[in-house]
């Protein structure tokens, strides 16, 4: 989800669920260390429960990255190494590391060394190219569990690093559900967590029901957050807060937005993260096409989202 879950789109999300667990988009540690990028790790308090993901493949740079980000709140560290991205394979971290999991391994120790209190947890494909995944994800599992991971994600798709875009990663190789709950029953007590093409609660509780600790939802909640996201307190974490309606999340960004304004962030970058609030809904398109045209204006504020929460609205539910 890389420039896609920034902070903006937290704050977003947020709205909608106030138990559902966010993640940062994944900040290479490098950047953090190297490239004086820590404002990567900014984030309002209103966005927790947060968890920060991290890439990298050097022991040294990853626990320092954590050092830094474990005093400013995050109840968990993540590492991915499910990634397939251009970017990341040639920076030899992301999926490409599951040919390693030994390296994995010391990555993991650095980091739980550095975390202190900080769960450091892993993200993973269940193999890459020509990997047979149900030899080498039980052996991988038991490795970062030894290393002191406190859980893994378990995307449950193949990585081909050599044939498919990134983009393709996320589609073609076939899903294996079954391979990731056969792992919860190899590791009983150890957390494991599912991802991949789940794009409904309907569907996540399968899973929960099944026995798996969690799962995530990418994609989908980021498209249609107020079916996923705005369900998910009542549905999935069993809290006496009903579902949560699109315009009322957006009203509560007006503040933020207001606020952002007096800091120089421009309106565009906290809006097109939300072109999906009301997808599926009527005037969705209107909607859309509102912020997608006025919110890049030199001074667009929060009237833009106003207008456009009128145009989507029936008139006595937008002015109220």
């Amino acid at each position: 989800m890389m420039d896609w879950t920034d902070r903006h789109c937290r704050v977003f999300h947020r709205q909608f669920s106030k138990s559902t667990l966010l993640y940062t988009e994944m900040v290479t540690a490098a950047a953090l260390v190297r490239g004086g990028a820590g404002y990567l790790l900014d984030h309002s308090p209103c966005e927790h429960p947060l968890a920060l993901q991290l890439g990298g493949s050097e022991p040294g740079l990853l626990a320092r990255a954590v050092d830094m980000a474990a005093p400013l709140g995050f109840c968990e560290i993540n590492l991915n190494v499910g990634c397939p991205s251009d970017k990341v394979r040639t920076g030899c971290f992301g999926a490409v590391l599951l040919q390693d999991p030994d390296r994995v391994a010391e990555l993991v120790a650095a980091m739980v060394a550095a975390a202190g209190p900080v769960p450091i947890t892993v993200k993973c494909r269940i193999g890459v190219d020509e990997q047979d995944p149900a030899e080498i994800l039980p052996a991988f599992i038991a490795q970062v569990r030894a290393a002191g991971a406190a859980g893994v994600i378990v995307h449950a798709r193949k990585a081909w690093l050599n044939g498919l875009s990134p983009k393709e990663n996320r589609d073609i190789p076939p899903l294996d559900y079954d391979l990731v709950h056969r792992m919860k029953a190899l590791f009983p007590d150890f957390p494991i967590h599912i991802n991949g093409g789940i794009a409904s609660l309907a569907a996540a509780q399968v899973h929960l029901a099944r026995g798996l600790d969690g799962v995530m939802i990418g994609r989908a909640a980021y498209h249609r957050p107020g079916e996923i996201l705005g369900h998910a307190d009542a549905q999935i974490f069993g809290t006496a807060r009903g579902p949560v309606a699109c315009q009322d999340a957006v009203l509560g960004m007006l503040p933020y937005i207001e606020a952002e304004r007096g800091a120089g962030t421009p309106l565009h970058q906290i809006t097109r993260h939300m072109l999906g609030a009301f997808s599926g809904q009527r005037g969705a398109r209107h909607w859309r096409r509102i912020l997608s045209e006025e919110a890049r204006k030199a001074g667009a504020g929060p009237e833009v989202v106003e207008r456009a929460l009128k145009a989507v609205l029936p008139e006595d539910i937008a002015a109220a």
